[in-house]
């Protein structure tokens, strides 16, 4: 049997990112369209014989002519969470459009939507958005099939690191009335399922399903459902008063989202997302699991360090879109910069240490004060250190690690390169390289007019003692000291 064509978008997100190492299990060939190439380094699937990148951008119809035109089956994952975005509305429609018109060009048969429930009246811009994606993605070329999911649960999901945060941090919560509204979640491996079994199925072209788990539970449930797992006692109180702004900077400044996510989620929250019965769990023989199942393997995925994909990794969690080679060289005229030189004794080690830094490990020197620039970040509307990193000891690019984001990650060439997504009045950037047995790490700030420059010796002081810190421990090991 001749292998499927599959056009995937969206593969560098959490959904597309689980999905295609299923697709080429099941003997498919993959065209992975991405935005931004650099984003896509992972030496598994560039080297795959059944793998093939084209980068293409959905709002630029100029890059569309390399979508080719054999291709049987097409899932459109493109989605954006952000609601600081001008005429969002508008460009998913335009999105969409410009997919279904490139589509049609095209000999695919099917196109495989995830979308959201959207069953009641009143919705939310995200929602409704969604909603009309689904309408604009209609052809009568290709046959389209739409899976409406609520709540996605697992390990990296945006929903289930914000549960957690709560979860984890408040014995006692004061909460939003909006955790009294209904959802039925579902787990990140059912969709996974759902979206993998639907390939070219007969029963499932031009139809739309409701996708969801057994179980009907609040906002409110969802937690102590958590805390149940968890072996956790917790006690939670509603207030009929707090508004959606204020339950916005509630979500922010307690769990690692970011505060346009946060906006976006409160919002989506006051409308109940229930699943319509339907056949759809017959017809592929697929029994989603309960929403305590799904916390319990979120848990083994972290344990286990093995986690595929993460809502920080997205660009929701960003606080810049450009693309990341527009940073990855980093300039030398009209910059500050902070230079140390360390001698190396066992380079493995080294690098093993730096592909660690951050997260849970932190930065190896001072992490208080490192706290303190993340609370700062987050008080003047920075996404600040919470969001940490999806795995303890694997970098690649495109990952969120802290406040910074990862441009180039290579242990090949001895070298890691981000770039800061803090609030600062200009750019900065932070490298690491190894060269003829010597650490160089480089601090590089180029300042944007004169607060740029006055905030720069306002922290030199403490990058003295951070950035001299840290580069010791990094070479510091049983046997070998700093130069």
């Amino acid at each position: 049997m001749e292998n499927r064509r599959i056009l995937l978008t969206g593969v560098t997100g959490y959904i597309g990112k689980r999905l295609l190492p299923i697709l080429l299990e099941q003997g498919d060939e993959v065209i992975c369209c991405v935005r931004d190439i650099d984003k896509f380094q992972n030496e598994i699937y560039l080297s795959h014989e059944r793998v093939s990148i084209i980068e293409v951008d959905f709002l630029k119809k100029g890059t569309l002519s390399k979508i080719p035109k054999k291709i049987d089956v097409a899932y459109y994952l493109i989605h954006s969470m952000s609601s600081s975005v001008e005429k969002f509305t508008e460009l998913e429609a335009e999105c969409a459009f410009n997919f279904r018109e490139t589509l049609d060009k095209t000999n695919v048969q099917q196109v495989i939507y995830l979308s959201g429930i959207v069953n009641k009246t009143t919705l939310s811009q995200h929602l409704i958005s969604r909603k009309n994606v689904e309408k604009g993605l209609q052809s009568r070329h290709y046959a389209l099939t739409t899976f409406r999911a609520g709540i996605i649960v697992g390990s990296g999901s945006a929903s289930f690191e914000i549960i957690r945060d709560l979860v984890e941090k408040l014995p006692i919560m004061i909460t939003p009335k909006w955790l009294n509204t209904k959802t039925q979640p579902i787990a990140v491996r059912d969709v996974l399922t759902f979206l993998s079994k639907a390939i070219l199925k007969e029963d499932l072209l031009n139809q739309s399903f409701d996708i969801g788990s057994p179980n009907v539970l609040t906002y409110k449930e969802m937690l102590l459902g958590y805390a149940k797992v968890r072996g956790l006692k917790r006690w939670i109180f509603t207030l009929p008063v707090m508004t959606p702004k204020l339950s916005s900077y509630w979500l922010y400044f307690i769990t690692s989202t970011s505060y346009k996510l946060a906006v976006s989620l409160v919002n989506s929250m006051k409308v109940e997302v229930i699943a319509k019965p339907s056949k759809i769990n017959q017809i592929l023989e697929i029994k989603p699991i309960s929403y305590e199942k799904a916390i319990e393997l979120a848990f083994k995925k972290i344990q286990q360090n093995s986690i595929v994909s993460s809502w920080k990794d997205a660009s929701i969690s960003s606080q810049f879109n450009d693309d990341l080679s527009e940073h990855i060289q980093v300039p030398h005229f009209g910059c500050y910069k902070d230079i140390k030189v360390r001698k190396v004794i066992d380079q493995e080690k080294v690098l093993n240490k730096i592909w660690s830094i951050g997260g849970e490990n932190g930065w190896y020197y001072a992490n208080s004060l490192w706290e303190i620039r993340g609370i700062i970040d987050q008080l003047v509307g920075g996404i600040g250190l919470r969001r940490g990193r999806t795995s303890k000891t694997e970098l690649n690019p495109g990952d969120a690690l802290d406040f910074w984001r990862v441009i180039k990650a290579s242990k090949e060439e001895t070298h890691l390169l981000l770039y800061a997504e803090m609030k600062i009045p200009g750019e900065a950037w932070l490298e690491f390289k190894i060269m003829k047995e010597k650490l160089y790490q480089r601090a590089v700030f180029r300042p944007k007019g004169v607060r740029g420059r006055l905030y720069w010796y306002m922290v030199l002081p403490f990058h003295y003692f951070i950035f001299n810190g840290m580069i010791n421990k990094l070479v510091s090991f049983k046997g070998n000291t700093p130069e």
